[in-house]
């Protein structure tokens, strides 16, 4: 049995929400494609974080820690969204996936 599943990286989740929140206030469309891109530029630019369960980043992070990775995850996922806007292929298109 693989134990692969039970771990994740806890910036995955905070990262999703964050493109979902500035996508809405900029008033763009949720293309999937798009998302899926920048949610990869951003979290490899952000450090990793691999928990096994959400409180053990609770447990362990201080306030003023979860306040400065939630402002690095605003500041990283806002350049993510510039990145992949400026390098978006005009063909790009997940129906080209084999």
């Amino acid at each position: 049995m693989s134990f692969s599943h039970r771990i994740r990286n806890y910036y995955e989740q905070m990262v999703a929400e964050e493109i979902l929140r500035q996508f809405e206030k900029l008033g763009r469309d949720k293309d999937g494609g798009v998302m899926a891109d920048i949610a990869c530029v951003a979290l490899n630019r952000l450090p990793p974080r691999y928990i096994r369960y959400e409180v053990d980043m609770a447990f362990y992070m201080s306030p003023d820690e979860l306040v400065s990775m939630k402002n690095n995850i605003v500041q990283t996922v806002s350049a993510a969204i510039d990145f992949v806007g400026q390098h978006t292929r005009e063909d790009d298109s997940d129906d080209d996936i084999v």
